[in-house]
């Protein structure tokens, strides 16, 4: 493999060009490329002494992920109200890295997850927080990486379905919680939460599709509620719950496509979130994840321009940024260099890698691993952000179960 940091000559080219005007943005940005370019500069010279291929430190990074489970330093006092957030990038984590959890964790992290869940449906940040769509929807994942009956019989389906119903607007969107915004965060929340553990009734996402559409900007991507600018993980949230909805066509597929295609930074290979913002190794997901979901509308719907030999983004530029640029020396992963580890980061970074790694599925799947053997990851669900096999196991065990309040077939 040709790596491009071993390119000196057209990959130095692709550096930001800001024809001589100085700006704070522009002073932020070469200072980033600085650090990338010192990144790829040393893994340069490693392969100028050995030819090698960039290695996921694995075992360094579930070290870091089980301890989260177990315990955490005192600055994560701040993620007090997040704190199936942090049971869901932990679980994740070592899900695409293949560690099984023990029964005595599993039994931890569901009985936690369970004092987080309110007495009228979802949950909240913490034992006894009110209940929020953001970590109902990490909670839920939660429990279904765990996949055991104990942790699917946490999630109280009855509750959880009137808690959805009573968040939805008039006009199609839904409250984050009871009082507060709403964003198309809330609707991609819902419509997950509801499609994993088969609680859609017919009228629960009435209007939400048309909602989400009216979030697309003039530049492609969505935003957070209409009239804003476009955002990465909103992108990502609206095209997902358009999918789980069956109404992907309202949307203008092809518009996303190009402003997606452009988040991608043609010297760092990471994505950033926003125009003229920087590289972020979270957007490796929230970005990168995009492009599944388009393959899989484009597929659909016939259109022969499409690629059928791998994602529409520089798969192999991607994992080069979180590889060489975003792997902490003690393990987790960072938004980009010079930053700290955290649990968010270290999840969406390993999502991201997975995504760029793998395309397609089953027979069809090629896979586009750069890094050595033990660098391949599993397969994440792009919609859901679960590995496929969490999605499948979901399915079969709440697709058994009747859907509450609905009338069942004699």
């Amino acid at each position: 493999m040709a790596f491009r940091c071993s390119q000196s000559g057209h990959y130095h080219k692709t550096r930001y060009d800001n024809d001589g005007i100085s700006s704070t943005t522009y002073l932020e940005q070469a200072k980033v490329q600085d650090m990338v370019a010192n990144c790829y500069r040393y893994f340069k010279n490693l392969l100028d002494i050995e030819p090698a291929e960039p290695e996921l430190h694995r075992l360094k990074h579930v070290t870091f992920l089980l301890k989260g489970l177990s315990s955490l330093p005192p600055s994560y006092v701040c993620l007090d109200a997040s704190r199936p957030w942090l049971c869901y990038w932990t679980l994740h984590g070592l899900s695409l890295l293949e560690v099984p959890i023990s029964e005595d964790i599993a039994t931890h992290v569901a009985t936690f997850l369970g004092k987080c869940q309110s007495p009228t449906g979802g949950f909240g940040g913490g034992p006894g927080q009110d209940a929020h769509l953001a970590p109902t929807y990490a909670a839920v994942n939660a429990l279904c990486i765990l996949g055991t009956e104990e942790a699917y019989k946490v999630i109280n389906r009855e509750t959880l379905q009137s808690f959805l119903e009573s968040l939805r607007d008039d006009c199609g969107g839904f409250f984050m919680h009871k009082g507060g915004e709403i964003d198309i965060r809330g609707a991609y929340c819902a419509v997950s939460v509801a499609k994993l553990t088969n609680i859609v009734t017919p009228k629960m996402f009435d209007g939400t599709a048309e909602w989400i559409v009216s979030c697309q900007t003039y530049e492609g991507g969505f935003a957070g509620c209409p009239g804003v600018e476009a955002h990465g993980g909103y992108s990502f949230c609206g095209l997902a719950a358009l999918m789980l909805l069956g109404r992907e066509c309202l949307c203008d597929t092809k518009s996303l496509l190009r402003w997606a295609a452009t988040k991608q930074m043609s010297f760092e290979g990471g994505f950033q979130g926003r125009t003229n913002k920087l590289v972020d190794g979270c957007y490796s997901f929230w970005q990168g994840g995009v492009f599944p979901l388009l393959h899989l509308v484009f597929s659909k719907q016939g259109d022969n321009a499409l690629s059928a030999e791998r994602w529409m983004f520089n798969q192999e530029a991607l994992q080069e940024y979180l590889l060489i640029c975003c792997q902490a020396p003690t393990g987790g992963l960072v938004d980009k260099p010079g930053k700290p580890r955290d649990y968010y980061h270290s999840c969406y970074c390993l999502s991201g890698l997975s995504v760029a790694q793998h395309f397609g599925e089953g027979k069809l799947s090629k896979t586009y691993n750069i890094g050595s053997a033990s660098s391949e990851l599993v397969v994440t669900h792009p919609i859901f952000n679960l590995s496929v096999e969490v999605v499948a196991n979901s399915h079969q065990y709440f697709g058994k179960l009747p859907v509450p309040g609905m009338p069942q077939n004699a």
